[in-house]
């Protein structure tokens, strides 16, 4: 069985603000060190970084596009130089579409932004650290990866097809890079959201409400970044030693299917 880490440290990606800071936050309460990537650093970074620090922990902010290699390879070095190896992953970052709509009339431009930011950095990611902790000669049990995706890897929303093909390419990612690090001890998870406070649902805020309250989940209420963040510590303190490749539904309860 996998024992807690004693020396923990997470690179969390798109971790300023919604629910990557809500991982965040966690994670510090769990007594990790936090590397917290973002597209920019801005007063929402500032403020992150500063409750991370009041819990105790070492914290940094690492600004870049993940969707960029060059740019991946920056942070993985700037997080460990800072912090030291890696224990955690947790890929949140990821962008909607800019348009809801027909899928006939997706665009091409569309779809390739959608899938660098949420699929192509997700995965090339997974496999910079995977790498880094293969090559760890002292590893730290419960090592994990951790991938934020949606209900949409399951549930289909035509108007945003390119999100919703994006993140069930991570579902499957999941499973392969489960397959190729469980015998290092590297256990690989994911996470579905549902409907969660965030920027990226505030737009359609009033709409899901609505539907809430007419029982589109059996747990009537919006999700919460901390409801994530909580099934992260569960995952990165090792509280699963015996599964991997895994998925969690973390969705009030949406992906039943009733009758």
């Amino acid at each position: 069985m996998n024992e807690i880490n004693t020396s923990r440290v997470a690179l969390v990606t798109g971790g300023r603000r919604g629910i990557g800071k809500g991982i965040c936050l966690a994670l510090a309460e769990a007594g990790f060190d936090l590397a917290v990537n973002d597209i920019e650093h801005d007063a929402a970074m500032d403020a992150t970084l500063a409750e991370l620090s009041d819990k105790g922990v070492r914290a940094i902010g690492i600004t870049g596009d993940v969707s960029c290699h060059d740019v991946r390879e920056r942070i993985v070095r700037e997080a460990q130089d800072a912090l030291g190896s890696l224990t955690c992953l947790v890929n949140n970052a990821g962008i909607s579409v800019r348009t809801r709509g027909d899928i006939l009339n997706v665009s091409e431009e569309s779809y390739d932004q959608v899938m660098a930011v949420n699929l192509k950095a997700n995965f090339f990611l997974t496999q910079l650290v995977a790498r880094h902790m293969l090559a760890d000669t002292d590893p730290t049990a419960g090592r994990c990866i951790i991938n934020v995706s949606s209900s949409n890897s399951v549930l289909a929303s035509p108007e945003r097809a390119e999100y919703c093909l994006s993140k069930t390419g991570i579902s499957m990612s999941t499973k392969m890079f489960a397959l190729r690090l469980a015998g290092a001890g590297i256990n690989v998870y994911e996470i579905r959201p549902g409907v969660i406070e965030s920027d990226m649902t505030q737009v359609v805020r009033s709409k899901y409400d609505e539907r809430i309250a007419n029982g589109l989940t059996p747990i009537a209420r919006i999700g919460r970044p901390d409801d994530i963040g909580k099934a992260v510590i569960a995952m990165a303190t090792g509280l699963f030693p015996f599964s991997t490749g895994e998925f969690f539904n973390i969705d009030g309860g949406l992906h039943i299917q009733q009758l």
